[in-house]
């Protein structure tokens, strides 16, 4: 696997729970974490993402009051569905449970496109 050809075959899913006290929760998580190979402040990694988002074919909302970026993006083109970070040096990319490693992909390759340097992409999980 290169730089510019990373797997984004998701190795487990999360699973979505409803609590009782109402709203909705996740038990596991899939993260894909996409460094860039020359350091990046956060600042500077989300205003890229929130180019690449608002180019399209993105729909996003994201949360303001949290201590980080964080963004629920739709990829219009696939219909996936998954959030964006932006922390520490890094882009994430959080895996829902019906998100499809095309959606992912295509996130990526964008980054890619506008992030002039070289991207290493690890994914985490403690799904099932």
């Amino acid at each position: 696997m290169t730089a510019r050809d990373p797997s984004f075959a998701i190795p487990g899913r999360p699973e979505r729970t409803y609590p009782r006290s109402g709203g909705v929760e996740y038990e596991g998580e899939t993260v894909f974490e996409l460094v860039p190979d020359e350091e990046r402040d956060t600042a500077t990694l989300d205003r890229l993402v929130t180019a690449i988002i608002e180019s399209g074919p993105y729909r996003a909302g994201d949360f303001l009051d949290l201590p980080m970026a964080l963004y629920l993006v739709r990829d219009e083109e696939t219909a996936d569905v998954f959030r964006v970070t932006v922390r520490d040096g890094t882009v994430r990319l959080h895996v829902l449970p019906e998100t499809d490693s095309e959606g992912l992909r295509r996130f990526y390759d964008r980054l890619v496109e506008r992030g002039d340097c070289e991207w290493r992409v690890d994914c985490h999980t403690d799904c099932g």
